[in-house]
């Protein structure tokens, strides 16, 4: 069975040594460790001896692994145009003085930094977001040619290229939460962002159904078509269609639980992600990593939500088998046969 673990990103204001035994509590096997708050610090993890050790040491009193930590924040200043809204999702040795190329390029080597952070921690996955320096483009007026496109590709390659060779010298993937504002948000654009940077065996995916479904993206043909590539599952449901018909898919300037919103992110189960067909295709593209709880709902308590998800998610998953299903209707002169 795969572990179900719990992303600590919306956790980031609770303090590791609270939320681990909570986490254990709501029936969590491991966690999925932020660089927030104080659940890892990639700078405390490259310098302060004893630090990777302490932070393990924690997690293992409450009987919780960790394959996979974090760093979605600074990696969406990478490629990003920035803009006062990254100064509060940034620390303030990246933000700096706000210059966009020097933020840009403090963030990347952060990441560089976290995945050799990751591999002094024992994890073998990052996962993150990448940022994208057109996705102000998306929709196409003033027309936009794909030559402006290739050029956004084009940058993430320079500038991710670096990062990805940095996590194949210490045995670290990177996996990209798939996500509208990141170079990849769809199928199509997942399948360029991997020939950008030449198919580099250290780029994969994050694979999160609920920031495909919304857009009418084929979430399940997405496992199947980068099998290979799917290095880390979130567990986060999603309904769409069930606002007022005010605010379409864009989100209409409008804030989470507007009742006016077309979509909405809900607790595991709540939703209108077909998780049967989740993880069945998961199954057979044999992943066999975490299935990681990503907790968003702004209508639930969030301890309430996080227990029932994992409770959800538990009951959802099965070990395959290692045997046709339909062998025991062998005949005799089948089995003298062979």
């Amino acid at each position: 069975m795969r572990p179900v673990t719990l992303f600590t990103g919306q956790w980031a204001d609770l303090p590791l040594r609270d939320l681990a035994p909570l986490a254990r509590r709501l029936g969590y096997d491991g966690l999925e460790l932020a660089c927030s708050g104080d659940h890892f610090d990639v700078q405390r993890a490259l310098n302060e001896p004893g630090y990777v050790a302490g932070q393990r040491a924690l997690l293992d009193e409450h009987g919780l692994s960790c394959t996979a930590i974090s760093n979605h924040l600074v990696g969406q200043a990478v490629c990003d145009l920035i803009d006062g809204r990254h100064q509060a999702i940034l620390p303030a040795r990246i933000w700096g003085n706000g210059d966009p190329e020097g933020v840009r390029q403090r963030a990347a080597q952060e990441m560089i930094d976290t995945g050799r952070a990751a591999a002094l921690f024992g994890v073998k996955v990052v996962n993150g977001f990448t940022g994208s320096s057109i996705w102000h483009s998306l929709y196409g007026f003033p027309p936009t040619s794909q030559a402006y496109w290739d050029e956004g590709f084009l940058d993430f390659a320079r500038r991710w290229t670096p990062i990805l060779d940095s996590y194949h010298q210490v045995d670290v993937n990177f996996a990209l939460e798939v996500h509208p504002t990141e170079i990849a948000f769809d199928t199509a654009t997942a399948q360029r962002a991997l020939e950008a940077v030449g198919n580099h065996p250290r780029f994969g995916f994050n694979y999160d159904p609920s920031h495909l479904a919304y857009q009418g993206v084929d979430y399940i043909g997405f496992l199947r078509r980068f099998p290979e590539r799917i290095f880390h599952v979130h567990m986060k449901d999603v309904w769409w269609g069930h606002g007022t018909g005010e605010v379409g898919v864009f989100g209409g300037h409008t804030s989470f639980g507007d009742p006016r919103r077309n979509w909405e992110f809900r607790s595991v189960g709540r939703g209108d992600v077909k998780f049967q067909d989740v993880i069945a295709a998961l199954g057979d593209i044999r992943y066999g990593g975490p299935l990681s709880v990503e907790w968003e709902d702004v209508r639930m308590d969030r301890v309430h939500g996080a227990a029932e998800s994992a409770t959800y998610v538990r009951a959802l998953d099965f070990p395959p088998s290692d045997r046709a299903f339909d062998a025991a209707f062998e005949t005799a002169s089948d089995i003298e046969a062979s």
